[in-house]
């Protein structure tokens, strides 16, 4: 896609989003309003655990949320956008979503589902020819070449939307790191159409395994919809919900307000990598690349919190999120991720001892969560270190966004988990 060709979308976008913000019914007003007038912002007890951090070095800086039933609770923003360079992260500072965009793109899904136009049990291949026929990864010759043999069934869209259809990462399956390098397939992280190219690893609905699933789920909304990804994400989630900082290509004014990578070194000290944005994409990924804020990711959760509803608009069905948050794999378990890249991932278990399963678009948590979740809450992740949490029984939502490599970074994690359990606490003293 060229530049001129992202103009002409971006206006053609903008102008939908008006229209389709208007028939949603939705008034125009930042989640922050709702903290201002509520007065929760600046609780100290959350403060002083987000300040800490900062100044511990653990973070770089950080931007954060909580709302419950009633609304925005909290905000906070610390620390800086570049060690080397500032300047302070603000609230409106806006960062590299990541996997955290497979949420919306699992919406997405799921509206066309309502509509008729996607179904969770018919093959996938019905939407999308390539994967009519899948293939399964069976080992490797004596002379390294990949094995292949057909899948025993077809892939679903409910297979994708639980990460159980076979597909994989190669930053956490070793297998998928040797077909590449023997096929010279193009990477996951070039943003090449032709790195979708990748053979399953097992069998449709056999086991959980975290991968380009949802890159997939993101083709197969734009064949049934007829328009490209960003431009359905703009008309039917993010313009009615006036997420308008969250896109896959920000103007030059929001690159201003865009925060910097940083990587942990081996000895611990956080240092500013140059950006690893691709260059060229060469389609709306489904699976990541969305740019957003805390503030507009936070009134897509409670969005999710309040059954779909949010601002006198509907976005889902209660049916279809109550859904969503079921848990769709039975007694796979799902969640745990060994790294074979080192400074992209550590290994990955966010509850150790704790079984997870999958819904449709994210983790569950089968017992209470060790900060304050109840059991059955949902979340997932972004590999920067963004991180968020959705907690149906006790009506308490919460994003916490950094941007560090790699992913599951030891202090991250536990500052976000300190955010987490003095969110709780806070709200248990209202």
């Amino acid at each position: 896609m060229t530049i001129s060709q992202y103009t002409r979308r971006t206006m053609l976008g903008s102008a939908a989003a008006l229209a389709a913000t208007a028939s949603f019914g939705l008034p125009l007003r930042p989640a922050v309003a709702q903290a201002k007038q509520n007065g929760k912002t600046g609780r100290p007890q959350i403060d002083g655990v987000l300040q800490r951090a900062v100044d511990a070095k653990q973070v770089p800086g950080v931007v954060a949320m909580a709302a419950n039933g009633r609304g925005v609770v909290y905000e906070g923003a610390f620390g800086t956008r570049d060690l080397a360079q500032g300047p302070a992260m603000t609230a409106d500072t806006i960062f590299r979503l990541a996997s955290m965009t497979k949420a919306i793109t699992s919406v997405a899904a799921m509206q066309l589902v309502e509509q008729g136009k996607l179904d969770l049990d018919k093959p996938i291949g019905n939407v999308l020819p390539e994967l009519a026929a899948p293939q399964v990864l069976d080992g490797f010759d004596d002379a390294g070449a990949p094995r292949l043999r057909p899948a025993k069934r077809p892939i679903t869209l409910k297979h994708l939307l639980t990460h159980t259809a076979g597909f994989g990462y190669e930053a956490w399956d070793a297998d998928l790191v040797r077909y590449v390098k023997a096929t010279s397939l193009p990477s996951t992280t070039t943003a090449k159409l032709a790195s979708l190219r990748l053979p399953l690893v097992f069998d449709p609905g056999e086991r959980w395994e975290y991968g380009i699933n949802i890159d997939w789920v993101g083709r197969a909304i734009e064949a049934v919809s007829g328009q490209p990804l960003a431009v359905y994400f703009r008309q039917n989630i993010l313009g009615p919900l006036d997420m308008a900082d969250t896109d896959y290509a920000i103007s030059p004014a929001q690159q201003q307000r865009l925060v910097r990578v940083h990587q942990r070194k081996p000895d611990g000290v956080l240092e500013p990598i140059t950006p690893p944005d691709p260059t060229w994409r060469e389609f709306w990924s489904g699976g990541g690349g969305l740019y957003s804020t805390a503030r507009d990711y936070m009134t897509f959760l409670q969005a999710l919190m309040n059954q779909g509803r949010f601002r006198g608009g509907q976005l889902l069905q209660p049916k279809t999120v109550t859904l969503m948050n079921q848990n769709q794999i039975g007694d796979i378990a799902a969640g745990i991720l060994k790294t074979t890249a080192p400074p992209r991932s550590n290994d990955v278990d966010f509850f150790p001892g704790i079984p997870c399963r999958w819904g449709l678009a994210y983790m569950i948590n089968t017992q209470p969560g060790p900060n304050g979740r109840s059991a059955g809450s949902l979340t997932w992740a972004g590999i920067f270190n963004t991180y968020y949490w959705l907690d149906p029984q006790k009506r308490v939502t919460g994003v916490f966004l950094t941007q560090v490599l790699p992913f599951a970074d030891g202090p991250a994690v536990r500052v976000y988990g300190d955010f987490e359990k003095a969110v709780y606490g806070t709200l248990a003293s209202v």
